[in-house]
């Protein structure tokens, strides 16, 4: 029980300034998710293709930034890179296994239970290092690679923000609950940037410009819940429920007991040698 015990480890600890740049970049890249329902997107998928240079911009200066704050500031030290080194290979390595197929993606599980374990900044970096590695060994660079690392990353940043008090069954329920949400959130922020394309001129389905928002919001609704909803992301929901079901609490034991381990954040001292 023990290992469920102590304060959270805080890899990357946020302080006021760098947790700013954060919510307000996070805030800026949900707007670019939604931009189809605020403005007239180029015909031809190819169009969208020009966007992601602009979420490469919105993304990696936040991380550059995190990590040079913390950095100038004590926050993040060699033992921290090294476990986001080892905790981005693990989760690429996982990625191939299920290719996601029928929606099972075993990528997100790991990353809600380290975000839960280090915190929302470290969450965060994971996020994006996680589905940049993956995106390296499977061969899926592509216009679509931001868009799922600035979504991979608001969901390890979320897990980081999760009510920190329950412990035992009750963490594991509320990781579950956070699992399936996550993997419902990240399906519906990739159907949101692909809708305008990939649903065409349908009349049922696609996006109208100039229409009501309201009236673009049941259309979205429609196609996401028929083209992602009730596979890709049911699949990925049941897979994390049952990876954090059956491997959390070993998981989360493991993350916490090398966090006490490493002491993230203690002063280094060192001793006088011995004449």
């Amino acid at each position: 029980m023990t290992d469920f015990l102590g304060p959270p480890a805080r890899v990357v600890r946020l302080t006021p300034r760098p947790a700013l740049v954060l919510a307000v970049a996070s805030l800026l890249g949900l707007a670019m998710f939604c931009w189809p329902l605020f403005a007239h997107p180029r015909p031809g998928a190819v169009a969208h293709a020009t966007d992601a240079p602009f979420v490469f911009m919105a993304t990696l200066p936040v991380l550059i930034l995190v990590v040079l704050a913390e950095l100038s500031r004590g926050g993040i030290d060699a033992k921290a890179l090294a476990l986001l080194g080892v905790l981005s290979a693990v989760n690429a390595g996982l990625r191939p296994l299920g290719a996601g197929t029928g929606g099972i993606e075993l990528v997100f599980f790991l990353l809600v239970l380290a975000g839960r374990v280090f915190g929302p900044g470290f969450g965060f970096v994971l996020g994006s290092t996680s589905l940049f590695t993956s995106a390296l060994l499977t061969a899926g660079v592509g216009p679509w690679l931001p868009f799922q690392m600035l979504a991979s990353s608001l969901i390890g940043l979320g897990a980081g923000l999760l009510p920190r008090k329950p412990r035992g069954k009750g963490e594991i329920a509320l990781l579950v609950g956070y699992g399936v949400f996550a993997a419902y959130f990240f399906g519906l922020l990739m159907s949101l940037w692909t809708w305008p394309f990939l649903a065409g001129d349908s009349a049922q389905l696609g996006f109208v410009a100039g229409a009501p928002l309201l009236d673009n919001l049941h259309r979205f609704a429609l196609y996401t819940v028929l083209t992602s909803t009730l596979g890709w992301d049911t699949g990925r929901a049941v897979t994390n429920a049952v990876a954090i079901v059956l491997l959390g609490p070993a998981i989360l034991a493991v993350l916490r007991r090398a966090a006490r381990r490493a002491a993230f954040g203690a002063p280094v001292s060192f001793d006088q040698p011995y004449e």
